[in-house]
């Protein structure tokens, strides 16, 4: 185990950590409790736990983990079935923690121990994900980002970390450093650096990069809008509860056209893969419930866009994910047009342990 350690003698680190975290955050970089940062030093790996918001980290909730015990993870194989391979990556994590709070790290805490980087930071800007969820991400990143690494999709967990460690390797080997800057097709944006002032760096300069882009290219850095009035709402509203039969909290935008397919793990998980298409009715929802075996958390119909949930923090989160696909959708129009997620990728979100608590966390904030 990592010494006897206490936070007090990382404040300065931790605190850099937290402002980071709260820097990108916000919703030009995540959604709900999507992304993750941390930081380490020899002996401890610093992390936001599963689930919680960037923007919500404070330094007692940041989970403490021994270094050396984390490394038993890479001596796990990540063939057989993937069910089995990721329980055991999560119980290997488990056993790292050193830190007294109950919180879980996140399944792909060893991708952050891997790079040598002091201060790691994993974001999905919708920016970043116009290119790694378009047609020609790859070939355009490699021009307009020539030193970064790019890894094609991988399902997150174990898999994704076993494949980024591989892929730094071989970028390490021929570059004499690790990449600084990683696009993962399909999820979003890892930056390490040594201190926060240089990550700060890094992704203002991948951040304007990508604005040039998409300004040279003829596309719009935000959706289009249109105003809601109030009766709309109610209307909308009082249809929705009508077709799914019980009373469900709904929030309502216009204006756009959501994203038809799989886009990121994040849009999966809190907003559903599929939008229910057409006036919503008793018969549509169950259609829905019978194809995917849930029931819709995006709904668009007659120009409207909805967001349902239980709560208004569910409501408002799918709401906001259908918001950043529609964007997503929007600027991967400059790089070709959308790369949706396979379907065996999107099953396999669906499916997953790790997302399903994901998904508990905010649920649980409610």
């Amino acid at each position: 185990m990592a010494g006897n350690y206490t936070f007090e003698d990382d404040s300065q680190l931790l605190l850099g950590l937290v402002e980071l975290s709260r820097t990108y955050g916000g919703p030009e970089y995540v959604r709900a409790g999507g992304g993750n940062a941390s930081v380490k030093t020899s002996q401890v790996l610093y992390i936001k736990p599963s689930g919680l918001p960037m923007a919500a980290l404070t330094i007692d909730k940041i989970v403490a983990l021994d270094r050396a015990a984390l490394a038993e993870v890479y001596a796990l194989s990540a063939d057989g079935p993937a069910a089995n391979a990721q329980a055991k990556v999560v119980e290997a994590i488990k056993r790292a923690v050193i830190s007294s709070d109950k919180a879980r790290p996140s399944v792909e805490t060893p991708l952050h121990d891997s790079l040598q980087w002091r201060f790691v930071v994993h974001t999905h800007p919708a920016l970043v994900n116009g290119m790694t969820c378009s047609q020609d991400g790859r070939h355009r990143c490699a021009q307009l980002f020539p030193e970064t690494l790019w890894i094609d999709y991988v399902d997150p967990g174990i898999s994704l970390c076993i494949e980024l460690r591989r892929a730094v390797q071989v970028y390490q080997a021929r570059f004499g450093v690790q990449p600084p800057v990683i696009f993962v097709q399909n999820h979003g944006l890892v930056i390490g650096a040594d201190s926060p002032q240089l990550v700060r760096q890094l992704h203002d300069h991948v951040m304007q990069v990508l604005a040039s882009f998409y300004k040279r290219a003829g596309v719009p850095l935000a959706l289009p809008s249109r105003q809601v009035s109030e009766e709309q709402r109610k209307q909308a509203t009082a249809i929705i509860q009508k077709a799914f039969g019980r009373e469900v909290v709904v929030e309502v935008d216009g204006g756009f056209s959501c994203a038809t397919g799989p886009l990121t793990p994040d849009h999966v998980v809190y907003a559903r893969s599929y939008p229910l298409e057409g006036l919503p009715t008793e018969k549509a929802v169950w259609d829905y419930r019978s194809r995917f075996g849930y029931e819709p958390r995006v709904l668009t119909w007659d120009g409207l866009v909805c967001g349902v949930g239980k709560d208004l923090l569910e409501a408002r989160t799918a709401l906001e994910l259908a918001q950043d696909g529609a964007l997503v959708v929007q600027l991967a129009a400059a790089f070709g047009g959308v790369r949706y997620m396979s379907e065996q990728a999107r099953l396999f979100i669906e499916g997953w342990e790790a997302e399903a608590y994901r998904l508990k966390v905010l649920q649980s904030r409610s």
